[in-house]
């Protein structure tokens, strides 16, 4: 996700430099390396947030936007389990999701490629705030009515799909090539934080104070996530403004297509969601273990291995060979996952998901840095619009193999099948696809600028209206 900055934009002049005694030690003296510091050899490398405001504010607003989304997302299903009593009406609103989420993902993978990057990201965060207000003017009434809780929901999962791709397209314009490792740990340290953090503090809240209150909470971090927004500079896309056209994303599937390392890394992330992510079985693990109350360890555990790798992330800026670690991350997964079906007790279990969650994070971490590094700025929309789909769908599958096999096997079957699965999957993906086992992001970049010179990346533009 990166590309040499255009002189015609603000938001593509180099981002400001810290000018604090910290950051500009008196003449004659050379601060150590950021990677040379003793402290930072585990610690997370700030240095874009150091250097780029911009980057610190989208970073920012993203934060308090997650922190209060999750506390939506975790009224919708109580409030719909507490007005219909149905389990089938709960697990509805994750299907109502889905859709919107893939088709609006495609298309504003399209949008972010034509259209202000800043421009989309502030607009769809306007409308999810509108949104949180009519959840909570619903929540209010005598007797609050199910069906604007699945309008809500699908309309949020279209809006995000609209916005996500703009958001993740716009880093490489905030931070210098040599910091975007860096930047993606710090934006997985946001959802590892979260994950860890947010679930029990909505929960708490609305024992305590009701559902409207976690809408309120919602609210309010989407006007606070406004303000900050607005901030940042706009991040113009480079080509013309025209009306995108979504079948404009066969362009992004095309060149995709010509890069194995780059299927690698769709394929690699797919093995790790479709076969070792089994949340799907957390509600049953838990009762097998004997322990109905540790349901929500379950499902933190991989939050916490996730941020256990983000808060010790310091060492992967000094990593080249992002191929490997997205391979042997996926390894990880799968063994964690497979040795969690012959754990004895719950801490056993729990250990393993940790481990899980760490390799999680590593692989999304690096896959993300082959994503950022070598996909040209003009298809960058696009290819996070596919990162959506497969990400979206990949959750999605894993829970309809892990459910039918555990309903057909045992609930330690579907888990073992599917970490060695995964193990398995990676090993044949490392001798099928070596162009991503030698994938070396100090020699790519050289690599893009070629392939951008000798094959064209876009058609023309098509004069018919948008759909």
């Amino acid at each position: 996700m990166t590309s040499e900055p255009s002189p015609a934009s603000r938001a593509d002049q180099p981002p400001a430099v810290d000018q604090s005694p910290a950051a500009n030690p008196p003449t004659g003296t050379t601060p150590p390396p950021e990677a040379d510091r003793p402290r930072s050899r585990l610690l997370p490398n700030t240095a874009p947030w150091r250097s780029s405001r911009d980057f610190r504010l989208t970073w920012t607003s993203g934060t308090v936007t997650l922190l209060g989304s999750i506390f939506t997302m975790t009224a919708v299903p109580l409030q719909v389990a507490e007005l219909t009593g149905s389990p089938l009406a709960v697990g509805a609103v994750g299907a109502v999701e889905l859709v919107p989420t893939i088709l609006f993902g495609l298309y504003g993978g399209v949008l972010a490629d034509r259209a202000d990057r800043r421009t989309v990201a502030l607009a769809t965060e306007v409308a999810l705030a509108a949104l949180s207000a009519l959840l909570l003017a619903n929540a209010l009434l005598g007797t609050p009515a199910i069906w604007p809780l699945y309008v809500a929901a699908g309309v949020a999962a279209a809006l995000q799909g609209i916005q996500q791709p703009s958001l993740e397209a716009m880093i490489p314009r905030l931070v210098p090539q040599d910091q975007l490792v860096a930047a993606g740990a710090l934006l997985s340290l946001r959802w590892s934080i979260g994950g860890v953090a947010a679930p029990a503090a909505a929960g708490l809240l609305i024992a305590t104070a009701g559902v409207p209150a976690a809408y309120l909470v919602d609210l309010g971090t989407f006007l606070l996530s406004i303000a900050l927004l607005a901030q940042v500079r706009p991040v113009p896309s480079e080509r013309d403004a025209e009306a995108p056209q979504l079948t404009e994303f066969l362009t992004g599937a095309r060149y995709a297509a010509r890069r194995p390392d780059l299927v690698g890394t769709y394929l690699a992330d797919l093995a790790t969601t479709v076969f070792a992510l089994p949340t799907a079985l957390f509600p049953f693990l838990a009762a097998d273990l004997g322990a109905t109350w540790a349901l929500g360890l379950l499902y933190s555990a991989g939050a916490v291995g996730s941020l256990i790798a983000a808060g010790t992330s310091g060492w992967t800026d000094r990593v080249h060979r992002h191929g490997r670690l997205v391979l042997l991350s996926a390894a990880l997964v799968g063994a964690a996952t497979a040795t969690a079906a012959f754990a004895p007790g719950l801490w056993a279990v729990l250990l393993c998901l940790t481990v899980a969650g760490f390799g999680h994070w590593i692989g999304d971490t690096f896959r993300s840095a082959i994503w950022n590094q070598s996909i040209p700025d003009e298809l960058r929309g696009r290819a996070a619009g596919l990162e959506m789909l497969i990400g979206s769908a990949g959750p999605a599958l894993g829970d309809l193999r892990a459910g039918g096999l555990a309903a057909r096997q045992g609930i330690r079957a579907a888990l073992r099948t599917g970490g060695l699965l995964c193990l398995g999957s990676s090993a044949a993906l490392s001798a099928a696809i070596p162009a991503l086992w030698r994938y070396d992001q100090r020699t790519r970049h050289d690599q893009r600028e070629q392939e951008h010179q000798q094959v064209p990346l876009t058609k023309p533009a098509r004069t018919e209206p948008a759909p």
